[in-house]
C-alpha cells in the first residue's frame, strides 16, 4: 500500500467508480463516497472503504470530486474542506466554468487545502482501465500532493499552469467539440437512413472515411444497435454545453454550432431523453423526419 497516502472518491458514478478501483488496484487506501448504497456496496466488494465523507475529510491527503456539476461541487468544499488537514488536496473534476474554478481554489486556499483544477475526460472504459486524460491546473503543491492518484488513475496529465482555471477552459473547449460531434454523428447517421442507408453501414463506412470522428466511431454504434444504456447522459450535454454558451454569451463570442447542438439535447431532455445515453438525441432528427431508428 501507498505509504501514509490516502485518497476519498466523492461520487461513483460511471467515471468515479472506474477512478477509485483504479486507485485500489494502485494499492492506495481509497474510500468512497455516494449517495446511492448499491454503488457504495459494488465499491466495498472491489475492496473499498465504503464511508461518510464527514467521518475521514480529516484523515484523507487527497478528496477527489467526480460529482455532476458546479453545485455539487461547491457543496462538498463548502461542506467538508474546512475540516480536511492542512496540505491536503481537492482534485475537481467535474466539468465547470472556469471563473468557478478559480472561486474554489481560493476558498480552499483560506482553509490552508491545495486546490486542483482537474476536470477529466476519456470515459468510463479508461476510467475502470487507469487510462482517463486530465486537464489539469493548481500550483506545484497541488501537483505534487495529488501525483501518486494521479499516477494511478491517468494515462494523461496536461499540466496547464500554475493557478485554477486554464484546465477547465480547456475541458470547455472539449466540450464544445465533444457535443458538435455527436449531434453532427446523430444528424449523419439519420440523415443516411433518410437516403436509404441502414445504420450500421453508415457506422462500417464512415468510421473508414475523412468524415469520421472519435465520437462518431464510439457512439454511432449504439445508434445502430438501438442501445441507450447512459453511459454519459443526454443531460450531461445540456450541462456541458449550457456551459459553453454561457460562457461563450459572457464573452462576446459567436459559437454558432454549440448553440444549435444545445439545442438539440435540450430538445431531447425535453422530451424525457434526458437520462438515456447522449446518442439519444438522434431521435429528435428521427422523430421530425419519420424516420424509425433501429
Amino acid at each position: 500500500m501507498t505509504s501514509n497516502y490516502s485518497v476519498a472518491v466523492a461520487g461513483l458514478g460511471s467515471m468515479g467508480m472506474g477512478m477509485a478501483k483504479s486507485l485500489l488496484k494502485a494499492d492506495i487506501e481509497t474510500y468512497g463516497c455516494d449517495v446511492s448504497k448499491d454503488r457504495l456496496d459494488e465499491f466495498s466488494s472491489a475492496g473499498g472503504n465504503a464511508s461518510e465523507l464527514s467521518d475521514i475529510a480529516a484523515e484523507i491527503d487527497c478528496l477527489i470530486l467526480v460529482v455532476v456539476n458546479a453545485t455539487q461541487t461547491e457543496s462538498i468544499i463548502n461542506s467538508h474542506v474546512a475540516n480536511m488537514k492542512q496540505g491536503s488536496v481537492v482534485m475537481s473534476c467535474a466539468t465547470v466554468s472556469p471563473e468557478f474554478a478559480k472561486e474554489m481554489q481560493s476558498f480552499c486556499k483560506q482553509n490552508q487545502v491545495h486546490y486542483l483544477d482537474a476536470p477529466i475526460s476519456g470515459g468510463s472504459v479508461k476510467a475502470s482501465k487507469g487510462q482517463i486524460t486530465v486537464l489539469a491546473s493548481g500550483t506545484d503543491d497541488a501537483f505534487s500532493k495529488a501525483r501518486p492518484a494521479l499516477d494511478a488513475m491517468a494515462e494523461k496529465v496536461f499540466e496547464l499552469g500554475n493557478t485554477a482555471g486554464p484546465g477547465s477552459a480547456l475541458k470547455v473547449v472539449n466540450q464544445l467539440l465533444a457535443g458538435v460531434h455527436i449531434a453532427a454523428a446523430a444528424e449523419a447517421i439519420t440523415f443516411g437512413i433518410s437516403q436509404g442507408i441502414d445504420a450500421q453501414t453508415t457506422v462500417d463506412v464512415i468510421s473508414q472515411c475523412a468524415g469520421t470522428s472519435w465520437m462518431f466511431e464510439n457512439r454511432g454504434p449504439h445508434i445502430a444497435d438501438g442501445d441507450y444504456t447512459p453511459h454519459s447522459a443526454v443531460d450531461i450535454f445540456v450541462k456541458d454545453l449550457g456551459i459553453v454558451c454561457n460562457i461563450a454569451s459572457d464573452s462576446a463570442f459567436t459559437a454558432p454550432l454549440a448553440s444549435t447542438a444545445y439545442s438539440q439535447f435540450k430538445e431531447a431532455s425535453d422530451k424525457g431523453l434526458g437520462g438515456e445515453d447522449d446518442s439519444a438525441v438522434a431521435k429528435i432528427y428521427a422523430e421530425k423526419a419519420g424516420l424509425k431508428l433501429p
